[in-house]
């Protein structure tokens, strides 16, 4: 069993396009629901199936499988809800810490989020100064109901 225990952050400037280290991603959802969701995601030539549990404060349960990238777009193309996330991930760490912007593309292009995993719910981190106001109990700000609510449309 794996859990997962991360903040998100508006991002308020593009200095963290500084980073060469960046990826597009491509992910769907096969299952949106309160309590779970089933995520499928390529990048790099890779395929991945994640289900996630229902979030607690900032903590869930997260499990994520390798899954060959054919049957990951595959299961993009033809299974998932529309539409399907796509987004430009970019990798950095700051002070020792590993972080993740999402700029979002398609119908949620105009979002651009910032991601920390944590060890623990009371761990402390300094926030790089391209990141903003703190919106991990957003619920809009899921990943999973962008599909059902697009950045564009609010």
């Amino acid at each position: 069993m794996a859990t997962e225990i991360e903040k998100k952050f508006l991002v308020t400037s593009d200095k963290f396009k500084r980073t060469k280290n960046k990826a597009l991603f491509r992910q769907g959802y096969l299952s949106i629901d309160f309590e779970r969701t089933v995520r499928v995601r390529s990048y790099d030539g890779q395929g991945f199936l994640t289900i996630k549990g229902k979030t607690r404060s900032c903590t869930r349960e997260e499990f994520e499988y390798n899954i060959p990238v054919h049957e990951a777009e595959r299961m993009l193309d033809k299974l998932c809800v529309r539409p399907i996330i796509e987004k430009i991930r970019y990798f950095l760490t700051y002070e020792g810490c590993k972080w993740i912007v999402d700029e979002f593309l398609g119908v949620n292009e105009g979002l651009i989020t910032a991601e920390i995993e944590l060890e623990n719910e009371a761990q402390i981190f300094a926030k790089p100064e391209w990141v903003g106001n703190e919106i991990t109990y957003d619920i809009r700000y899921f990943n999973s109901n962008l599909v059902e609510n697009p950045y564009k449309s609010w």
